[in-house]
């Protein structure tokens, strides 16, 4: 009897019948401004004209830095991440910056990879909002955190965002946290032909029971056309050196944006620019991790685990060329 209560005890404290008779408290919410009307730009000989007191940039201000402070009564449950777009306007119907360009945000912890919370493509000069569950931080957000956004912009100024990170309670009906999370693979300038693979370690720390890979990939070329942009390539994971996975990133759903890209080219086959298949992504979307569930391969100890893409497309006499922007984090329960 005794062990029958103890079952039904976290149930029936959720539906309000024990504590006397009182309810369950509401789910605590805490919202974190990041960014707020944060300008990305591209300004070689200025990078810190657009610079605020919560926001600095670099890379000629492609890239715009923030810090944060967590303490230990933050929010320990979901973490959802919420990003707005906007194009900066040059004149009643023209955008400074009317292409697609590719972004992100992430995690900078104080040792080790930086962590990918969002992989994003700005449309064809329209506004778009995103929203996406990044839980698997939860375990990084102590102390002093840096985040940074990046848009892949030749002009100023380009796009504003809005970012803000939503942390709730936990509760009985949410999938636990991990306990650990680590940023494993964030080569810069992602994959090429010279460099088509990068290996990094990864200790899973004892008593470990589940480990849980997040892989972000897609695909590009520097001239906008063919490979590795519009035509699938093989990518490879190995665990210890054994071959454990091997998936094309790939979209074909991508007209479905074409309301959020008013700058669109249309080709005399009637086509639009916008809903082109695509090697992981489309224009006005962001791009999901791949999931990966990798326990067999990862039990506590020393791991390298390596990402590899293959064919891809080899520098050509202008030096264009295709490439990946890939990056995985670890999760582990």
């Amino acid at each position: 009897m005794a062990r029958s209560i103890r079952c039904l005890l976290p149930l029936l404290i959720c539906l309000g019948l024990v504590a006397c008779g009182q309810p369950v408290p509401e789910k605590q919410a805490l919202e974190i401004d990041l960014f707020r009307d944060v300008t990305v730009h591209f300004t070689p000989d200025d990078s810190t004209r657009y610079d605020s007191p919560f926001a600095s940039a670099r890379d000629n201000g492609r890239v715009m830095t923030t810090y944060r402070e967590f303490t230990p009564d933050t929010p320990r449950g979901r973490a959802t991440l919420e990003l707005q777009l906007h194009p900066i306007r040059k004149a009643i119907r023209e955008v400074h910056d009317r292409w697609d360009r590719a972004g992100w945000i992430r995690l900078v912890p104080a040792e080790g990879e930086p962590v990918e919370l969002m992989r994003f493509m700005t449309s064809y000069g329209g506004e778009t909002t995103h929203r996406a569950d990044v839980s698997r931080i939860v375990p990084l957000l102590k102390g002093h955190c840096e985040f940074e956004v990046f848009i892949d912009t030749w002009v100023s100024p380009a796009w504003t965002v809005d970012v803000t990170l939503e942390l709730e309670s936990a509760s009985y009906e949410m999938a636990p946290t991990p306990r650990w999370t680590r940023g494993l693979i964030y080569p810069a300038g992602g994959l090429d032909p010279e460099t088509p693979e990068c290996t990094a370690t990864l200790r899973v720390p004892a008593g470990n029971r589940h480990v849980e890979l997040s892989l972000i990939s897609t695909g590009h070329c520097t001239d906008g056309r063919d490979a590795d942009e519009f035509i699938p390539k093989d990518n490879v994971l190995l665990i210890d050196g054994t071959e454990v996975l091997r998936w094309r990133p790939w979209r074909d759903d991508c007209g479905n944006f074409r309301a959020v890209n008013p700058y669109c080219a249309r080709w005399s086959d009637g086509s639009w620019s916008s809903d082109y298949s695509r090697s992981g992504w489309c224009p006005g979307d962001i791009t999901l991790p791949k999931i990966f569930d990798a326990t067999e391969w990862l039990p506590p100890g020393e791991h390298t685990v390596t990402w590899r893409v293959e064919d891809i497309r080899p520098r050509d006499e202008a030096g264009n060329h295709g490439y990946w922007r890939v990056s995985a984090a670890a999760s582990g329960w």
